[in-house]
């Protein structure tokens, strides 16, 4: 019998993984504990500075590496140019996760026709277009016993009906989360594993105005009493990634603390 001992069903040293958004909020939390824990991890973000800067700070931290490659993945053309940098470096990427993102709040009869359509390209379309570039280097890094691994960053906001008027962002992440559904039945037999994270409320640029504002009333609603930590999101993913989460695809996984599933007074 194979090892039964955390450390190693939950091992990801030396596997490749690119973060897309790496370079803050959610996409960061989970680039530090993949190298943390020994991976070799490519971020991705519009921003060259700050996407080189994380690097090096997370290279400093070890023991795995950070390197940067920045890119606008709202552009087709920036997709394919990020796919073939990654190809001249790797020959194979044990893990993808597409966390890059994007949204946008508006009144119904206001909620500007450009938005909505910036919104479901990167957070939808351009999931797919990076995932199917990817799956040459996908493939290489899969086998039966190490399925390679695509993690999806929706959103509880695709599973609930939010308060706020995120017409576009709830859409797209409904939509990832069966898109993730899809994608796995149809890579399964490729050995490569897709399934999809909702996370709840974490500390983000994009959730730091909502937190601002609403904070205390957002932990109430909470059972568990908290936002979300760093060390929540990165250990799913981990999950996912190795062993332990081998036999796991399709499946989407709030990491909400309860929120969803919260009793109504």
């Amino acid at each position: 019998m194979s090892s039964m001992h955390a450390s190693s069903l939950f091992d990801v040293k030396d596997k490749v993984v690119l973060v897309t958004g790496g370079s803050r909020g959610i996409g960061l939390m989970i680039a530090h504990g993949f190298v943390v824990n020994g991976a070799k991890v490519y971020i991705s973000s519009r921003s060259a500075s700050v996407c080189d800067k994380v690097a090096d700070e997370l290279s400093k931290l070890g023991p795995g590496q950070c390197i940067s490659l920045p890119a606008d993945l709202q552009s087709m053309e920036e997709v394919n140019r990020l796919v073939a940098e990654l190809t001249k470096r790797e020959s194979k990427i044990h893990v993808l996760v597409n966390n890059a993102g994007a949204t946008w709040g508006a009144p119904l009869e206001t909620y500007p026709d450009a938005a909505f359509e910036k919104v479901m390209n990167l957070n939808l379309k351009r999931v797919f277009s990076l995932t199917q570039a990817m799956l040459p280097l996908l493939d290489a890094a899969a086998s039966e016993k190490n399925p390679a691994s695509i993690i999806n960053i929706g959103s509880v906001d695709g599973i609930h009906v939010p308060t706020l008027e995120t017409y576009a962002y709830s859409a797209s992440k409904a939509a990832l989360h069966q898109m993730t559904r899809v994608l796995a039945g149809h890579l399964g037999h490729r050995q490569i594993t897709c399934n999809a994270i909702a996370p709840g409320p974490f500390e983000s640029k994009m959730m730091a105005a909502t937190l601002r504002d609403f904070g205390d009333m957002i932990v109430g609603s909470i059972p568990l009493g908290r936002i979300g930590m760093p060390e929540d999101i990165a250990a799913t993913c981990i999950y996912l990634a190795s062993r332990a989460g081998a036999y796991t695809t399709g499946a989407v996984i709030p990491v909400d603390g309860g929120s969803l599933v919260r009793a109504k007074a």
